[in-house]
C-alpha cells in the first residue's frame, strides 16, 4: 500500500509531505484549491505523460516521491525482483520507492528504488500497485484484460486459470519446437552444417575469461613502447638523480625536518608524514618497474595475437553476436547438433506433447467458461444492484463473455470478457469504455469494485471526485461503500460532500493562500476536532453556524461508529 507522497514545486504545492495508513483516506477542501493534485501526482509516479506546466511558477523542476509497502503486493514485488529494481529484501525490508522529477523545459526522468527507470516502467510497476478510478479514460477497468483478471478474482478462478495458462504454454512451446525443426529441412544436412560450424568455433577459446584476458594482452602488447616509455620517465622523476626527484627530495626534506624538530615536536611529525608518503613512493616505483619488466617488444608475438583476434571478430560476424557472446553461440549449436541426432525420435515426442497439452487445456478451458459464466451472472447482478443504491436508478450491469476465434490454445482461456453498462433505464448496454460521463463512470467503477470487495491484486485504489452529481442519502451511501472497501483495499477519495468525508478513516484538508501575489496549497491531517470542522465547512459554506457544527459532530460520530 502507499505509505508516503512528497511533493515540491507542483503546480500549486510548493511542498507537501503526507504519510499515509491503511483503510478510506478523504481527501477534501474548497473548490480550485487543488484537492485533485495528490491523484495527479500518483498518476505522472505512475507512468502517466508530463508537461511543463505542472512546474511551480518560477521553479526549475517540479519532484515527486512515493513510498510504498510491498507485504500486500506480492506481484510489484516480484516484478521488481526480475526488473533486477529490487532492494535487499534479507533485512525484511518490504519497501519501495517511486522518485519522478519533471523539468520546467518539458524534460523528465524517474528513479525505481533509487536506479533509473524508463516511463514505459513506471507504468507496469504502478499498475500493480495503484489504480486510479475517475473521470480519466485511461483508468484501468477500461481495459479488457483487467475486466478478464477481475471477473476470475471475483469468481476465485485462480486455480484453472493457473492450470488453463501451463497448458497454452506447454503447447505453445511444443509448437515453436516442432516449427524449428520444419525448418530445418533435410536433417542429415542440418546435421553436416552444424558439424562444420561446431567444429569451426571448437578450435578457439571462445569463453569470455579467455577473450577478456587477450583483449587485454593485445592492448598492453600494442602499447608496449609507449609504456616502456612512460615507465622510463615515471621513475626517472621518482628516483633519478636530478634536483626534481621526488624520492631523493623527500629524504633531504626528511633530514631537514627532523633536524628542526629538535626545536619544536610538530616537525617530528611532519618528517614521520613524508617517511610515510616516501614509503609510498618507493612501492609505487617498484609496482612500476614491474610493469615494466613484463612488457616485451615483441612484434611477431603482436601479429599471433592480432591474427587470433581477426579469427575471433571473423567467427563473431558470421554466427552475427557480438565478440563475448560467442561462447553462447557455440552452444546453441551443440545444443541443436545433439538434438538433431535423433531429429525423428524427437518430432513424435514433440507432437504427443503438443497434442497432450492442447487436449489439457481443452478440459481446462472448458472448465473455465462454465465458472467464468457463473462469476459473470453474479458480478452483473450485484452491480446493479448497487447502481441503485448509488444514485443510477435503472442502470444495469452485464458481463458479456466472447469466444476467441483462434482454434489454438490461449493462455487467457477461450473467451474473452466486456463489461456493458447501461446507465438509464431504456438505454442499451454499452461498453463500460464508451460510457462518456465522468461521473456515472466513477460510481460505476465504484459499484464493480465494491462488489468485487477488493479482489483483483491491486493494493491500492483512488477515487477521483466519485461523488460528483450526487448528495443527500445517495451520498452517505457512496461513502459507506468507500469504507466497506477500504476494510479490503486501502482507498483514497478526493471528495466534495460531507457524507462520504465523514466515512474515512483518515482526513486530509486542502487548503490555499495568496501570498506575494502567488497561490500556494497547503495539505493537513486533522483530528477529530478539525474534522468536525471541516464537515461543518462542507456543509453550511462560508457562515457555520452552532447547529451546523452539532449536525457536523454528529455525522461524524455516526459514520465512525456505524
Amino acid at each position: 500500500m502507499l505509505t508516503s507522497l512528497h511533493i515540491k514545486d507542483f503546480a500549486v504545492v510548493s511542498a507537501a509531505d503526507i504519510a499515509f495508513g491503511a483503510g478510506l483516506t478523504v481527501i477534501s477542501g474548497e473548490t480550485g484549491a487543488g484537492k485533485s493534485l495528490l491523484v495527479d501526482a500518483l498518476m505522472l509516479l505512475t507512468g502517466d505523460r508530463a508537461d511543463a506546466g505542472m512546474v511551480r511558477h518560477g521553479a526549475d523542476r517540479a519532484e515527486l516521491a512515493a513510498g510504498f509497502d510491498l507485504a500486500d503486493a506480492p506481484a510489484a514485488a516480484e516484478w521488481l525482483r526480475d526488473a533486477e529494481l529490487d532492494e535487499d529484501a534479507s533485512n525484511g525490508d518490504t519497501g519501495c520507492q517511486i522518485r519522478r522529477v519533471i523539468r520546467a523545459d518539458g524534460g523528465s526522468r524517474a528513479w525505481i528504488n533509487g536506479r533509473p527507470a524508463t516511463m514505459s516502467q513506471l507504468a507496469e510497476l504502478g499498475a500493480l500497485l495503484v489504480e486510479i478510478h475517475g473521470q480519466h479514460e485511461h483508468q484501468a477497468l477500461l481495459a479488457r484484460g483487467q475486466q478478464l483478471a477481475l471477473l476470475d478474482a471475483f469468481g476465485r478462478n485462480e486455480e484453472v486459470v493457473s492450470e488453463v495458462r501451463r497448458h497454452a504454454s506447454d503447447w505453445q512451446a511444443a509448437q515453436r519446437a516442432i516449427a524449428a525443426q520444419g525448418n530445418a529441412g533435410d536433417v542429415q544436412a542440418r546435421l553436416d552444417w552444424l558439424s562444420h560450424q561446431l567444429n569451426e568455433v571448437l578450435k578457439e577459446d571462445v569463453e569470455l575469461a579467455d577473450i577478456e584476458d587477450l583483449l587485454s594482452i593485445h592492448k598492453r602488447q600494442s602499447n608496449a613502447a609507449q609504456l616502456i616509455d612512460g615507465s622510463a620517465r615515471a621513475l626517472s622523476r621518482l628516483q633519478g638523480d636530478d634536483s626534481y626527484a621526488l624520492e631523493p627530495s623527500l629524504s633531504q626534506l626528511r633530514i631537514e625536518l627532523q633536524r628542526m624538530a629538535e626545536h619544536d615536536a610538530r616537525y617530528a611529525e611532519a618528517a614521520e608524514l613524508i617517511e610515510n608518503a616516501a614509503i609510498q613512493l618507493s612501492e609505487a616505483a617498484s609496482l612500476i618497474e614491474r610493469a615494466r619488466d613484463d612488457l616485451d617488444l615483441d612484434p611477431e608475438r603482436l601479429a599471433q595475437i592480432e591474427q587470433r583476434l581477426s579469427r575471433l571478430h571473423d567467427l563473431a560476424r558470421k554466427h552475427r553476436v557480438p565478440l563475448e557472446r560467442l561462447a553462447s553461440a557455440r552452444d546453441a549449436l551443440r545444443i541443436e547438433h545433439e538434438s538433431l541426432l535423433d531429429a525423428g525420435g524427437e518430432a513424435r515426442k514433440l507432437e504427443q506433447a503438443r497434442d497432450a497439452a492442447s487436449s489439457a487445456w481443452r478440459s481446462a478451458a472448458a472448465n473455465l467458461t462454465k465458472a467464468r459464466t457463473q462469476a459473470a451472472h453474479s458480478l452483473g447482478k450485484a452491480v446493479t444492484t448497487l447502481l441503485g443504491e448509488l444514485g443510477m436508478g435503472g442502470g444495469m450491469m452485464l458481463v458479456e463473455l466472447t469466444p476467441i476465434a483462434s482454434p489454438n490454445p490461449f493462455v487467457g482461456g477461450a473467451e474473452q470478457a466486456e463489461f456493458l453498462i447501461s446507465a438509464n433505464p431504456g438505454q442499451p448496454p454499452r461498453p463500460l469504455r464508451k460510457v462518456a460521463s465522468g461521473g456515472e463512470l466513477s460510481r460505476i467503477s465504484l459499484a464493480i469494485e465494491v462488489a468485487a470487495l477488493g479482489m483483483d491484486a491491486v493494493p491500492t485504489m483512488v477515487f477521483d471526485e466519485v461523488d460528483s452529481g450526487i448528495g443527500g442519502a445517495v451520498a452517505e451511501v457512496v461513502g459507506q461503500k468507500l469504507r466497506a472497501l477500504g476494510h479490503e483495499r486501502q482507498v483514497l477519495c478526493v471528495t466534495h460532500l460531507p457524507q462520504v468525508a465523514a466515512q474515512g478513516h483518515q482526513h486530509f484538508r486542502v487548503s490555499k493562500d495568496i501570498a506575494d501575489g502567488s497561490t500556494h496549497s497547503a495539505l493537513d491531517a486533522l483530528d477529530t476536532s478539525a474534522r468536525t470542522e471541516e464537515l461543518a465547512r462542507m456543509l453550511g459554506g462560508v457562515e457555520i453556524t452552532r447547529e451546523t457544527r452539532a449536525n457536523a459532530k454528529s455525522m461524524l460520530q455516526r459514520a465512525q461508529t456505524g
